[in-house]
This record gives structure tokens, sequence and C-alpha cells, in this order.
């Protein structure tokens, strides 16, 4: 209800005919409407979704949670999911992906941001965010969800920031009165490190279905120590193989839980969701160059990602994740070929897709760019 309500006080009226809109975006040229309509409400649009900043907490140590106030173009989201939000910095646009904590039934959008190193846009809303920034927000997107019907067990691993999907889920269950055995495993360095530290404990008060158990990897204090190994699953959730497994968080976390899901037969209960890449390493032997014909810049092939080629060539392609997940750096292959760094497999196909954040070039490539 607050969404919904909140948001109708900038919308432009949707009763607007379409004719009647495209006459008044066509009188706007050289700009859309918007540009305009943004220099008296920034939250008055008429195509372009954004969202208003209503609350900022700093609830740990680096990490600062934002409760966002979406235009009316917002369809909502799935737990598990992620939008991408753009802010301007010094002049330019950026736009990375983060993934919704709260509810999938609650109001408004709620955001757990961990300033890392080198992080441009966490580092600046963790520095930067107030009350009334407003920033560019997508649609939600993304393929880590629960099923419906829910499965009767749930397993959620997180670890670090990976946090913010799962209790997404678990908050979403939670409101949904989900009566089946629900047991939330996350990891964190010590306890001022676990963001809802208190409201994590809340949740499992009380409610007998509902368990969650956290492991400190380098102080004592939680209900388990150490790192991520077979007695901790069992510990944590003895009817784990009877389970849907949901997992997000640092490669090192995922890499051990999907080792001991494989050795027990159990991968197709376990869902991922990365938010740090596993790349191949930079090919030193790489060779050829690297044409970006749009932009009529030609450069030498380092075997580094063509992201990252491309910005060390000058050139500002949109990106979200860096991670290939969201596909918003996607670009057309025209030729040449390349090599996906994530699964090293190789793609010859001329006047094709391609992500520029998970792909390398071998050899001669010309991209649409």
């Amino acid at each position: 209800m607050f969404t919904e309500i909140a948001s109708r006080e900038h919308a432009v009226p949707t009763r607007t005919p379409s004719r009647l809109l495209s006459l008044f975006e066509a009188m706007a040229t050289p700009h859309p409407l918007d540009r305009y309509l943004e220099l008296v409400d920034p939250m008055a649009t008429v195509r372009d979704l954004r969202a208003e900043v209503v609350e900022v907490r700093r609830p740990t140590p680096g990490s600062v949670t934002l409760t966002l106030r979406p235009t009316r173009q917002w369809d909502g989201f799935r737990c598990g999911q992620f939008v991408r939000i753009g802010v301007v910095i010094d002049g330019v646009r950026h736009a990375r992906c983060f993934s919704p904590a709260g509810s999938e039934h609650g109001a408004g959008i709620e955001l757990t941001v961990k300033a890392h190193g080198g992080g441009l846009v966490s580092g600046y809303l963790y520095r930067h965010a107030r009350v009334g920034l407003v920033v560019g927000l997508s649609q939600a997107d993304g393929t880590f969800v629960l099923p419906r019907p829910r499965p009767s067990k749930v397993l959620l691993i997180s670890g670090g920031s990976g946090i913010t999907p799962v209790i997404s889920m678990l908050r979403t269950l939670v409101d949904e009165g989900h009566r089946g055995d629900v047991t939330l495993l996350h990891y964190a360095d010590r306890a001022d490190a676990v963001p809802y530290l208190r409201e994590l404990r809340a949740l499992s008060d009380g409610r007998s279905n509902v368990n969650v158990v956290l492991a400190y990897t380098h102080s004592r204090g939680g209900d388990l120590a150490g790192r991520f190994c077979a007695e901790h699953l069992r510990a944590a959730a003895p009817w784990f193989a009877q389970a849907q497994t949901y997992l997000c968080g640092p490669p090192a976390l995922m890499r051990s839980v999907r080792e001991l899901f494989d050795e027990r037969n159990l991968g197709d209960r376990l869902h991922t969701e990365e938010f740090s890449p596993v790349l191949a390493p930079t090919d030193a032997d790489a060779d050829g160059s690297v044409t970006f014909a749009a932009s009529d810049v030609t450069a030498r092939n380092v075997g580094t990602s063509l992201l990252e080629q491309a910005e060390n060539s000058g050139l500002t392609p949109e990106y979200g994740c860096r991670m290939g997940i969201c596909f918003t750096c996607t670009t057309v292959k025209t030729s040449g070929c390349t090599r996906n760094l994530r699964t090293g497999e190789l793609d010859h196909d001329p006047d094709k897709p391609i992500q520029l954040c998970v792909n390398a070039a071998v050899g001669d490539v010309t991209l649409d760019l």
C-alpha cells in the first residue's frame, strides 16, 4: 500500500492518451520528456523508473541500508531477484546490481549495500546516501527465486553480503505463514558484521519451523564456529537432503557447498546466485586486436574481459554487475572468436550478442560498440 500511494504522488497521470504523450515527447526533442520533468521534480516521470531514498541506516561497519520509494512504473519483485541502481558520480551515470532484502509482500524496496574496496557505486551510497536522494532503478530481474508452490523444506545458506537475497526469501516465507521447515545458515567474521542480527533472532523466536544458525569464522559467540563443512550442515538442517537449498556468498563458500552437494548427488537441489565472479585468469599469450566498430577504435588484445578492454580504450559501455548476471553489457560480436571466462567455452559465431564482462577475445574480434 505504501509503495502504491507514495508512487502516485509523483506520477504523470496514467490516463494521458498515448497519442498526446507522443506529441509532447516529439515537441520535447532533442531530449526525452523525462529530462525536462526532472528539472522540476526528479520523481515526476513519464517513462523512466526511479526511486527516492526515504530512510537510511548503517547497521554494520561499512554497510548502509536504504529504503526506496519507487515511481509508479515499478512492477514489484520476487524474493531473491536483483535490481539495478543508477547514480551520477562526477557527472557520469553508473549502475550496479543489488538484491532487495525485504519481503516481496512488503512496502517499498529495501537494499543493504556493503561498501567493497574499489566499489564505486557501493562506496558512493555508503558515504553519500541521504533521505531525498533520487536514484535510477530497473525492474527486478533474475531467476534465483523461490518457486510456487513453496518447497516443504527450505535451506538458505549465505555469507557476507550474500545474505540480502536469502533474507528476502526468509522474510517472504514468514509473511506467508509458511508451515514447512526453514533454516538460514549464515557465515560472517563476527557478530557485528551480520546485517539484521536482531531481526534474524526475532524471526526464529516463537516459530518452531524457522531456525537461524549463525557461524562466525573469526570469533566466538556464534551458533557454529569456522568455515562451512558437513558437520555444520548436519547441525543446522539434518533434513538438508530433502530440502531445496538456496546459496549466495563469496567464492570459497560457494565452492565448498557445491562440492559437498555434488558428492552426495544433490546438485539438482542446490540453487545459487553469485555476487563475486569466478573468472579464468588473463591470457598472457593473447594476440590480435579488438575493434570497436561503432566507435572507430581499435586496441591490442591483452586477454582481459572485453568490458575492461573497452574501458581501457576510453569507451563507457553500460553495465550493471560485471559478473554475467544482468546482461546489461550485452553487445553484438560481428566477427571473431571469444572465450567465456567462466566456462572456457569458445564461440566462433558471427553477429551474435555476447556479454562483455565475461568474455575475452581470442585473436581478432570486432564488436558493434
